[in-house]
C-alpha cells in the first residue's frame, strides 16, 4: 500500500537517497527543509526551526514521517553553543510537528527516527543490546534527549519506530572517506589502540532498514542499525587497506594527538562500542553485507 510520507531532514545524504528509493516503491514524498528543494518531484516544505517556524500544511495528508534532521555530529568542534544546536536541531524539530499535529486534523500513524548508536558510549567489549544501559557524556545525553522527544508522538497513539544508527559506510561522506584518505596517501594506520570497536552499516542495509521498518507494522520502540559483524577500528583501517591495495606501515595515531586535534570530538573514533544486530535480524531483517570485507567490495567496487 503505497504511503504519503514527510521526511525531516530529507536533503541530507541519508534523506536524498530514502527519497529516490521510496519514490522508485510509488510512495509519495515531501521534505521539511530550511530552503526550497532541488528535486522537483518532491515537494519542500520550508521551516525554521530555531525561530520555531513551520509551514502547517507541511502534515496534510501525510500518515508516515520519517524524521532524519540535526546537525551534523563532526561537522565542528563541540562548543557550548555547537552542542546546543545539536541537540535542539533533533529535539525542537520534531516538537514542531508534534504542535502541528496537536491543532490541526491529521493522518499521521507512524513516526520513524533516527538516532544514533552513541547512546551506549564507550563501554570496551560489552556486547550492546537495545535493553543496555545510556551512557551520561555529551552524545549519550543528546541521543536520551532525541528519544525522549520522538516518543512525546506517543500522545497521539502513534507507531514509534527508532533506530540507533552506526557508522554509515559510503564513500559520498561520513567517516569512510576519512578513513580511506591517509590510507590512498599511504600513510594511514589505525586510531588509537585500534581495538575500539566500530558499530558500522553499509549505507544500503540503511536504506533497506528504514523501508523495511516502513512496510512491518509490527516494528515499535529501538533498533540498534548496525552490521552484525562489529570489527575493530584496526580491522577496519586493515579491511579499507586490502580494498584498496595499500599497504600500512606508519604506527598508530596516539590518542592525545587526536583529543589535541579535535578536543572532545575525538571521542566519536576513539571510543568503542560494540552493539548488536541481534533483535533487527531476530524481526527477520536480512542484510545485504553483513561483513566489513563484503560491505568494501560493493562500496569500493
Amino acid at each position: 500500500m503505497n504511503k504519503n510520507i514527510l521526511i525531516t531532514g530529507g536533503s541530507g545524504l541519508l534523506g536524498r537517497h530514502l527519497t529516490v528509493a521510496l519514490m522508485g516503491l510509488g510512495h509519495t514524498v515531501s521534505h521539511l527543509s530550511r530552503s526550497p528543494g532541488k528535486n522537483p518531484r518532491v515537494k519542500t516544505f520550508l521551516w525554521d526551526v530555531e525561530k520555531g517556524q513551520i509551514d502547517e500544511h507541511c502534515i496534510d495528508g501525510v500518515d508516515t514521517i520519517i524524521h532524519l534532521a540535526g546537525a551534523g555530529i563532526a561537522d565542528k568542534r563541540w562548543t557550548g553553543e555547537r552542542k546546543k544546536e545539536i541537540i535542539e536541531s533533533r529535539t525542537r524539530s520534531i516538537g514542531l510537528v508534534y504542535g502541528l499535529m496537536k491543532n490541526k486534523a491529521h493522518k499521521i500513524n507512524t513516526v520513524i527516527s533516527a538516532s544514533g548508536i552513541n547512546y551506549y558510549g564507550s563501554r570496551g567489549d560489552e556486547l550492546l543490546t537495545e535493553d543496555s544501559p545510556p551512557a551520561h557524556d555529551f552524545i549519550g545525553t543528546c541521543c536520551i534527549e532525541w528519544e525522549k522527544a520522538v516518543d512525546e508522538g506517543k500522545q497521539f497513539d502513534l507507531r514509534i519506530l527508532k533506530f540507533r544508527t552506526g557508522v554509515v559506510l559510503t564513500t559520498e561522506g561520513g567517516a569512510l572517506p576519512q578513513l580511506a584518505m591517509p590510507i590512498k596517501l599511504a600513510v594511514g594506520s589505525p586510531l588509537g589502540t585500534g581495538k575500539q570497536w566500530v558499530p558500522w552499516i553499509h549505507h544500503q542495509d540503511t536504506i533497506d532498514m528504514y523501508l523495511y521498518g516502513l512496510d512491518n507494522a509490527q516494528l515499535t520502540g529501538v533498533y540498534n542499525m548496525v552490521a552484525p559483524i562489529p570489527v575493530t577500528n584496526t580491522q577496519m583501517t586493515v579491511a579499507v587497506a586490502r580494498q584498496l591495495h595499500r599497504l600500512l606501515w606508519a604506527p598508530n595515531v596516539p590518542a592525545f594527538v587526536i583529543k589535541l586535534l579535535f578536543g572532545q570530538m575525538g571521542s566519536l573514533v576513539l571510543g568503542s562500542t560494540k552493539a548488536s544486530a541481534q533483535k533487527i535480524e531476530d524481526a527477520g531483517f536480512k542484510f545485504k553485507y553483513p561483513d566489513i570485507a563484503t560491505a568494501l567490495k560493493e562500496i569500493y567496487g
